[in-house]
């Protein structure tokens, strides 16, 4: 990835510099490296070092924890497209003895399964995989904590057994199977299981005073899936940007977008927070972010995305707690989508445009309440409230003259333009909503009927 940082301008360099440079002082890592990229192309790249002169750039592989999990889940989710499993199949049903086979494979993705957040015995990051060799060491004798499906409770057995499912299906190890299936092919080269040249240590930092110890690297086991991972900032943003656009050597726009969509809430915070599939979401006053956190003794990292603006960062550090590196690759984000905004492509006509979907754009009504359908790129439609707030959504089209909810209240519903025998459009039906092009109008097929007397003062 080329780095054209005379893109930014030099008041942005500056202040992304600075917010690096202030956390790591404050947080008081031994080192912390960030990048900025945008649609892709990386435009930022700054690190701040304990030794003079040696400030970690884009290229220098840090451990990524957690991180990890979306990696894992992209597995996963390929493995559904190929419609070797379906997300609502049992675990069970693919991985059979384990004693936790009733949580569905979506509900391990969105940590709804009702695992314990952690292993049984000695803390797992901190010792040998050698400690866990079978998955009945990674959850113990009573590996649900809760209902299964009932609440989000994060769990690291959990994205074990889906690095366990993936190896199961692939007949392969989840690192082969990785490199081959999305680091390869995403052109993360600087992205691994085990750490290559050059690269951090971890380290521990006293709580009270300037002085600091090593942390270990275990090699994780079983539970590399949950947090093995090592990276940079260069892949990594690389990696964000494939969360929002999807890239179809590894998983299509739709699979991505459905990774990012809420499957779990999460307590609502200074943003309101949900987790998708493999992947951590927030909203913020400009809209909502996609990424991961992730963290091992000895590392600190996270990953976000701005689908709206186009803008991907990332931070990591090599201590076990200090510089809160999810706020700071937050505010990275912020400063360059709102000190740079994305200037919007030229408006230009559709190619072309079906004229019977053309017909239907214009103002429709929902009883009393008047809407508007625009057409969109690619046969799309978008229907929501001429002025205020309302039901908004985005449709795609399924090349029968319906088109399929993608976002809000109608997420996955139908639309269809329901048409009289001579061909002229009697209403728009979606999920039993009736929208006519007059208020109640007499000659649709109104729920409820309309009063014969119509429309009258009082």
């Amino acid at each position: 990835m080329t780095t054209p940082r005379e893109e930014l301008l030099p008041s942005t360099r500056r202040a992304l510099l600075h917010r690096v440079a202030t956390a790591q002082t404050e947080g008081r890592s031994p080192s912390l490296v960030a990048a900025v990229a945008r649609d892709g192309e990386l435009v930022w790249a700054g690190g701040r070092s304990m030794v003079d002169g040696h400030e970690p750039d884009e290229n220098v592989q840090y451990r990524i924890g957690s991180i990890t999990k979306t990696f894992t889940a992209v597995l996963v989710m390929r493995l559904r497209d190929e419609g070797v499993l379906d997300l609502n199949d049992p675990l069970e049903k693919h991985l059979p003895g384990t004693g936790a086979g009733e949580a569905t494979i979506a509900e391990l993705l969105a940590h709804t399964g009702g695992l314990a957040a952690e292993t049984p015995g000695e803390w797992w990051e901190r010792t040998p995989g050698t400690d866990r060799p079978e998955l009945a060491d990674v959850l113990g004798e009573a590996p649900f904590k809760h209902p299964v499906g009932r609440r989000h409770h994060y769990s690291n057995p959990g994205y074990t057994l889906l690095g366990s499912l993936v190896e199961a299906l692939r007949g392969a190890p989840w690192e082969d199977v990785l490199r081959r299936e999305v680091l390869e092919p995403l052109g993360l080269t600087r992205t691994s299981a085990q750490p290559q040249a050059p690269h951090a240590d971890g380290w521990a930092v006293h709580p009270w005073a300037d002085v600091m110890m090593p942390e270990p690297a275990e090699d994780l086991g079983l539970m590399a899936p949950a947090g093995q991972l090592w990276s940079t900032t260069a892949d990594l943003v690389r990696f964000g940007h494939f969360l929002v656009t999807g890239d179809d050597r590894v998983l299509g726009a739709d699979s991505v977008r459905e990774m990012r969509t809420p499957a779990a809430p999460l307590p609502t915070g200074e943003w309101d927070r949900a987790y998708g599939l493999g992947v951590d979401l927030l909203r913020w006053d400009k809209g909502s972010l996609a990424g991961h956190g992730g963290s091992l003794p000895g590392f600190l990292a996270a990953l976000w995305v701005s689908e709206a603006d186009g803008v991907a960062a990332v931070a990591l550090a090599n201590c076990t707690s200090g510089p809160p590196v999810a706020a700071l690759a937050i505010d990275l984000v912020k400063i360059v989508s709102e000190a740079e905004p994305r200037i919007p492509e030229p408006w230009r006509p559709l190619s072309e445009v079906d004229q019977k979907v053309l017909e239907l754009a214009g103002p429709w009504y929902w009883g009393t309440q008047v809407l508007v359908l625009r057409l969109t790129a690619e046969g799309g439609v978008e229907l929501g409230p001429l002025s205020g707030w309302g039901r908004q959504a985005r449709f795609r089209p399924n090349g029968d003259g319906t088109w399929t909810g993608l976002n809000g209240y109608y997420a996955g519903e139908l639309l269809e333009a329901v048409r009289r025998p001579d061909g002229s459009v009697s209403h728009l039906d979606l999920g039993s909503f009736v929208f006519t092009r007059e208020p109640y109008d007499e000659g649709a097929p109104i729920p409820g009927g309309v009063d014969p007397q119509g429309w009258r003062g009082f």
